[in-house]
């Protein structure tokens, strides 16, 4: 009798057991959030919440007074490819060894075992979306995604203007007419299909990366002689490979193929690029209000983010490429969801922060086992945005295959080395103020006034970019950084 009665008890105990087992993960689950990136292209920290004086971008500021804005966020490469994937992998392009946007730069084909922010997701329940321009190769790890819909070509509107590839247009259509509010209308479909669904979703918008083309309703939100011509002036005592040609905007039609843009035609361009700055907020509203509507927005994570700065004309230059702070620098706004207890919303934050934080933040929100990345997770940040953070943020930038550009910023100096890419030998350094701008003046590297901050600059370069580090082509052949379970 009582060997009946204890072999009724464990049975029960273990029947209790087996059901904790089930019900622990699925509590665990429904906690779970989704979450959302908006991740843009070409597009510098000049919003309306960033404090831009005339750019009009009301859903972005919204989305911001929802969440925390981080006003010193940083990309790891100023070039679409090399930053995506290392937004992608939480990995920085030194440790992959991919700085290109051709083939020798892609993830899967040269870093094959590398656990990607889709994969993780995939892998551990969710459903995985990408929507327009996330990798920037189509083809870059689509394997991991659940949906994939890819990137668009551009559409003009003007008879004329596809066949000239014109940086700009000023089209007399819908939105949809464009790609980025296809990017949107896909976005909201797909939605409405994941209604009871965990979902990582990345909804990747092309503007303002050129052409420059948006429904002509944004353009008129503009007048053009508000816009001010930048200085055309280079710091004093830069280095002569500092800055490109930029050849990027030279390729399209109405472009001057050498010299400077005129003022007009400055004024033009700057004018087409808040357009479509614009246009893009827009389609950004139409996700948000998709995710209302469906009460979604209850349990989803927001973030928003661009692969990298841009310049406007300033030193008379034009788009990326270089280590410039203009270049560099980005938006992030992370809005947590909203039936996170300790969400803030409307916050401001001046840590030192780099793309390479959003693929553990977003892990580690979701609760998922975070692979080794180089990035550290920005959840303690959301909810004490002063919290002591970094000392510093690190970019590169290739110059050929004999030179990279290594640079750190502490907030207020960047320090530049360029390097021998082989060696790691010195070749000439940059240091600039950038606490009142982020147009650098003159660079101060060895002057004796500034002995010290370039003593404590360097020692912070070399911490990331050390001496005796091996050639930056030596690319190493990373295995699995999955996470133990």
């Amino acid at each position: 009798m009582t060997v009946k009665k204890s072999k009724t008890l464990t049975q029960f105990v273990s029947a209790l057991f087996l059901l904790i087992g089930y019900v622990i993960p699925i509590s665990a689950s429904q906690n779970q959030p989704n979450v959302v990136v908006f991740l843009v292209d070409d597009l510098r920290a000049d919003l309306g919440t960033y404090g831009s004086p005339h750019v009009k971008s009301p859903n972005i500021d919204k989305l911001a007074s929802q969440g925390v804005k981080f006003t010193q966020a940083y990309a790891q490469q100023a070039i679409c490819g090399p930053s995506r994937v290392s937004i992608m992998t939480g990995l920085r392009p030194e440790t992959t060894g991919l700085y290109t946007i051709n083939r020798a730069g892609r993830l899967r084909p040269n870093q094959p075992n590398v656990v990607s922010m889709p994969q993780l997701f995939k892998q551990n329940g969710y459903k995985t979306i990408s929507i327009g321009k996330v990798y920037h190769s189509v083809s870059d790890d689509q394997e991991n995604w659940t949906t994939h819909i890819k990137k668009l070509d551009n559409f003009y509107a003007i008879p004329g203007n596809k066949e000239k590839k014109f940086a700009y247009e000023e089209g007399d259509v819908s939105d949809d007419f464009y790609k980025d509010g296809k990017v949107a209308n896909d976005a909201v479909n797909t939605l409405k299909t994941l209604k009871n669904d965990k979902f990582l979703m990345m909804v990747g918008f092309s503007k303002p990366h050129l052409p420059f083309n948006a429904p002509k309703k944004y353009w008129d939100l503009y007048n053009r002689s508000q816009f001010t011509v930048p200085s055309r002036d280079k710091p004093d005592n830069m280095y002569r490979l500092a800055l490109t040609k930029w050849n990027e905007l030279r390729m399209y039609g109405g472009i001057p193929k050498e010299g400077d843009t005129n003022d007009e035609l400055t004024r033009t361009l700057i004018h087409a690029y808040y357009a479509s700055v614009s246009y893009m907020d827009a389609q950004v509203g139409k996700v948000m209000q998709a995710l209302d509507e469906l009460e979604l927005r209850e349990n989803t994570l927001i973030v928003f983010m661009s692969d990298h700065g841009y310049k406007l004309g300033e030193y008379g230059a034009w788009n990326k490429h270089t280590n410039m702070e203009l270049d560099t620098r980005v938006p992030l706004i992370i809005s947590r969801e909203l039936s996170h207890k300790k969400r803030l919303a409307g916050v401001t934050s001046t840590a030192l922060v780099e793309n390479v934080d959003v693929f553990p933040s977003i892990a580690e929100a979701a609760g998922l086992p975070l692979p080794k990345v180089d990035g550290k997770s920005l959840l303690t940040l959301l909810d004490n945005p002063i919290l002591p953070w970094d000392n510093a943020a690190y970019s590169l930038f290739a110059r050929g295959k004999k030179l990279m550009g290594v640079t750190v910023t502490d907030g207020k100096w960047r320090y530049t080395e360029w390097r021998d890419a082989n060696t790691q030998t010195v070749k000439f350094k940059e240091l600039y103020f950038h606490q009142l701008s982020p147009v650098a003046q003159a660079n101060v590297a060895d002057k004796a006034e500034h002995k010290t901050t370039q003593a404590r600059m360097t020692a912070l370069l070399h911490k990331q970019y050390p001496l005796n580090a091996p050639s930056f082509h030596n690319k190493p052949k990373l295995k699995s950084n999955a996470a133990a379970l």
